[in-house]
């Protein structure tokens, strides 16, 4: 598919019909402000070409027909910028998607090692994590365990992993709030984690036996790890509450590598699926107002089940 058409003829009058700003209105005149079939949640950079801040980018992918957002590093913004965002979320009726939880435990041995100081340190982070997700009104938020323990069996590993999930749902549950395990895929990206694959996040989520323990799945890191994305989207679906989308080779949009989403997303909503599905990846033509439009055409035919 040539995606350089994209941009049609007639954005002129796209405008003046539309009311909105040329930038807006140059991406997919048709499908102007139409939402999608599945709640896409775009991040912070996606089309900064577009619009220079994080408030008219916000802006951008409202009137571009998306209707959530993802920030993995809400949690290190001021009080005021996350007030900032979720007043324009509010005005616009865009939902909140994930940020992390645990930025300094989720890359070393943390969780796993049963170090009561290391625990400790995940639930403070957690009961930090519930302050920011009232401010921002997000529901999710993604949990990494941290790294393995080279030198104590898995099983003791998966016991102590689970221990300090039970401990922080404890701290999540009173609130509704739902922390979504995330596997990272060894091979390219993340070697060393303890939590790589979808049956074992199912196997953790279902010890934890907690609302508010669930499973992030994230098509990109399955695809590498372990494949067999359907079946295991089906063996896992009591578990999992949330998506991540990227295309394998080279974690960029959806039509741009092996991945079938067409069909993944139409498997996914058959299903009941009403949750986000956030775009955690980058721009096969990134830099550009073209590859910005680029992206969000090819949404619009991975949604066009």
């Amino acid at each position: 598919m040539d995606r350089r058409d994209f941009i049609g003829t007639g954005v002129a009058g796209a405008i003046a019909a539309t009311g909105l700003t040329p930038a807006a209105a140059t991406a997919a005149p048709a499908a102007q402000g139409k939402t999608f079939q599945c709640d896409y949640a775009p991040h912070f950079g996606l089309f900064r070409t577009h619009a220079p801040n994080d408030i008219d980018e916000l802006k951008f992918m409202h009137d571009q027909g998306f209707r959530s957002l993802e920030d993995n590093g809400m949690a290190g913004r001021s009080v005021a910028d996350q007030e900032k965002i979720a007043k324009e979320m509010q005005r616009l009726g865009m939902r909140m998607g994930v940020f992390v939880v645990n930025g300094s435990t989720s890359w070393i041995p943390s969780l796993a090692t049963g170090k009561a100081d290391l625990r400790d340190k995940f639930l403070a982070e957690c009961k930090a994590a519930v302050e920011v997700a009232k401010r921002v009104n997000a529901k999710w938020m993604t949990v990494v365990p941290g790294q393995l323990v080279p030198n104590l069996e898995m099983g003791y590993q998966t016991a102590n992993v689970v221990d300090a999930l039970r401990r922080a749902s404890e701290i999540f549950e009173p609130h509704g709030l739902i922390m979504v395990l995330e596997p990272l895929n060894p091979w390219r990206d993340h070697p060393g984690q303890f939590l790589s694959k979808a049956p074992q996040a199912f196997e953790v989520c279902r010890a934890v036996n907690s609302p508010s323990c669930k499973i992030l799945f994230d098509i990109y890191h399955q695809q590498i790890t372990e494949g067999n994305i359907i079946p295991n989207i089906n063996l896992a679906w009591s578990e999992i509450a949330y998506f991540q989308i990227g295309d394998n080779p080279g974690r960029a949009e959806p039509l741009t590598g092996e991945i079938n989403y067409k069909n993944v997303f139409k498997h996914i909503k058959s299903k009941g699926f009403t949750g986000i599905y956030g775009m955690e990846h980058g721009n096969s033509r990134g830099g550009s107002k073209e590859g910005e439009l680029n992206l969000i055409k090819a949404y619009r035919e991975v949604d066009s089940f």
